[in-house]
């Protein structure tokens, strides 16, 4: 079998960029992922094991079926040892009290995760007071916006794009005002959100009654049309909120009425439509059975390859390991022989003539021929670490000059 090396100019590494389309529909207490619904299985009400609108990290325990301690489900576990590793979701406390050096700690799967809506009412202003060690103490966490506080510096950051991603400022101060928040894990993005994808649509016993796009790609989430509750008119292009592309969120601040419809969308009050109220699901006592709404948006994410050309030159790879390859007719030309101390292969067996001829005899005169069926990837100590596989069986003579064009994307 014969090894060739690959040349300076017959590898490339390169990285495709793609865009994936993702689709959430949020209605009547359930999120929708790319109008997927439960998937019953076998075993279980839910093959996945995940909720409705929800992506499974591994996609383990897929419609398994336990037998509780002796069988149970695939799950990850550590051994507690002096490197002091463990799961995130095990307390300190617990490590130290709860296992001895040596025990095995378990986790659990499946891991999923979904987007996320945070709404925050308005806040009064708090006055700024001085702690007893003369410092500034304005309790900004104490108005319950820890999350949406943590983003204050990514959100001042997004300012070189449009000034309605500013923290506070006169045109909205985000540590009080009324607004939502949505939060979108990476794992349905990638490596940012694609500027200009997003789409956040409003409906109301499924007729349109809004929409909100990035179209202008500075992260301004702009309402495509003019929206009036019979009194207040909106008009088309207001910002209703922004989009924080690499971060993964939706801050929607657009407080105005969208038509002249109420529902509870806040327990016990009703209250026209807003974009502040856009995916929010009721509650148990409240439901909104009437709204509905649609998050569409496409992610980036870049998918290294490496491109392989292995070359099959002229007057070369002319040899098959195929036993079929040899003119084998015992006993009169054998092909080999062996005994107790050796192993001996005639020199002079004769290759199997196949070119292919009009007559049975005479024919035709002999030509070097092999079919490659396979190209292997060695690594410099000759560790097989790939096999590419062809599609049909490539005739090679030695006339013919090859190049096969191996991908792999990892």
């Amino acid at each position: 079998m014969p090894f060739h090396k690959f040349g300076s100019n017959d590898i490339f590494y390169n990285r495709i960029e793609t865009h994936p389309q993702v689709n959430f529909i949020i209605y009547d207490q359930s999120v929708y992922y790319n109008n997927k619904s439960r998937d019953s299985g076998s075993y279980v009400e839910n093959a996945g094991h995940i909720p409705t609108g929800h992506i499974s990290l591994y996609e383990l325990n897929i419609d398994r079926k336990t037998f509780g301690v002796s069988q149970p489900y695939i799950r990850p576990y550590v051994v507690k040892q002096g490197s002091l590793y463990d799961f995130k979701t095990t307390t300190t406390t617990q490590h130290n009290i709860d296992f001895l050096y040596g025990d095995t700690i378990y986790g659990s799967y499946p891991l999923s995760a979904s987007i996320s809506s945070d709404r925050y009412a308005y806040n009064e202003p708090v006055p700024f007071a001085i702690d007893n060690g003369g410092n500034l103490a304005a309790s900004i966490t104490s108005l319950g916006r820890n999350r949406l506080y943590s983003l204050k510096t990514a959100l001042d950051s997004y300012q070189i794009l449009s000034p309605h991603y500013a923290y506070s400022s006169s045109l909205g101060d985000k540590a009080i005002q009324e607004m939502r928040l949505i939060s979108i894990p990476s794992i349905f993005y990638g490596s940012s959100i694609q500027k200009g994808s997003v789409s956040c649509k409003f409906y109301v016993s499924g007729t349109l009654i809004g929409e909100l796009r990035d179209n202008m790609q500075n992260g301004e989430l702009r309402q495509m049309s003019s929206s009036t509750d019979g009194t207040t008119e909106t008009a088309s292009g207001s910002i209703a909120g922004v989009v924080m592309y690499n971060e993964g969120f939706l801050i929607l601040t657009g407080s105005w009425p969208l038509e002249s419809y109420q529902e509870a969308y806040l327990c016990g009050d009703g209250m026209n439509p807003r974009w502040i109220e856009f995916g929010g699901t009721g509650s148990t006592d409240c439901n909104i059975p009437s709204s509905s709404f649609a998050l569409n948006f496409s992610g980036t994410n870049y998918v290294p390859t490496v491109t392989m050309l292995a070359q099959a030159p002229l007057s070369t790879i002319n040899f098959s390991n195929n036993p079929t390859a040899i003119a084998y007719n015992p006993p009169l030309a054998p092909t080999a022989s062996s005994g107790s101390t050796a192993y001996i292969e005639f020199p002079d067996t004769p290759i199997k003539n196949i070119v292919s001829s009009s007559w049975s005899d005479p024919e035709a005169s002999f030509k070097r021929t092999v079919y490659i069926n396979y190209v292997g990837v060695y690594d410099e100590k000759r560790n097989l670490i790939g096999i590419a596989k062809m599609a049909n069986p490539v005739r090679k003579r030695d006339q013919d000059d090859f190049t096969f064009k191996l991908k792999l994307d990892f």
